[in-house]
Order: structure tokens, then sequence, then C-alpha cells
């Protein structure tokens, strides 16, 4: 069965760090793009982050740019988005998702086909 798992969400204070992790179960991560993705409550869902499969590249949204970074652990089979300097608009329900993509990856949510459950990212004082 194939199982993406979010974990490192939480209660932070504005200008404080937390790092999400991606675990998954029944595939290997290296041979998918995976993506970073939040909702916040009343808003649609929005990209944050992918890393390919390919080399490793990424792409970040600019409300998260400088703040916001995303890496993997293949030896693992885990991806980390590790989040800086938050602040309360980056509250909300934090997704991943894999999907098999060549070269570059994106953001564009059709190109995805695992998600997992989501883990909360509340920021606030």
């Amino acid at each position: 069965q194939l199982q993406l798992v979010e974990s490192g969400g939480g209660l932070v204070q504005p200008g404080g760090s937390l790092r999400l992790s991606c675990a998954a179960s029944g595939f290997t991560l290296d041979a998918y793009a995976i993506g970073w993705f939040r909702q916040a409550p009343g808003k649609e869902r929005e990209g944050v982050s992918c890393i390919s499969s390919a080399d490793g590249s990424t792409s970040t949204g600019d409300s998260v740019k400088g703040r916001f970074s995303i890496s993997r652990d293949n030896a693992k089979n885990t991806v980390y988005l590790q989040m800086n300097s938050l602040k309360p608009e980056d509250t909300g329900v934090y997704y991943c998702a894999a999907g098999r993509m060549y070269y570059h990856c994106t953001t564009y949510e059709p190109r995805y086909n695992y998600w997992g459950q989501g883990t909360q990212v509340t920021v606030s004082s």
C-alpha cells in the first residue's frame, strides 16, 4: 500500500521554525517528485515547494521564498520542509504529495498521484 505520512506540525510563535517530514511507505520517494502544499482556513490549497526526482532541483513559491526550503533524504525515504521566520499567514494544514515527473518539478496539483493526510501548522503568539 502506497502511503505518505506528514509529521512535525504544531503551534509556534511568529519568527519561529518548524521542520515538517514526509515519510513514504510502499514505494521509494526518490523515483517521484515531491511537493508540499498548504491550505489555510477558508482558502484554496496552494503549492509551497517541490523537489524533483531527476536532479534534486527545487521550486519554491514567492510567499515563502527565502524562508522555507525543501530537501530529501533518500536513505530515510523522507522529504523535509524546513520552515523559518514563520508568520501567522503560514498557518494551515500542510500536505505532501508524490508524482511522476521528468526533469523539473511543479506544484501543479493534477501532476500528483499520492497525497498524505496533512499536518496542522499554527503560527500564533
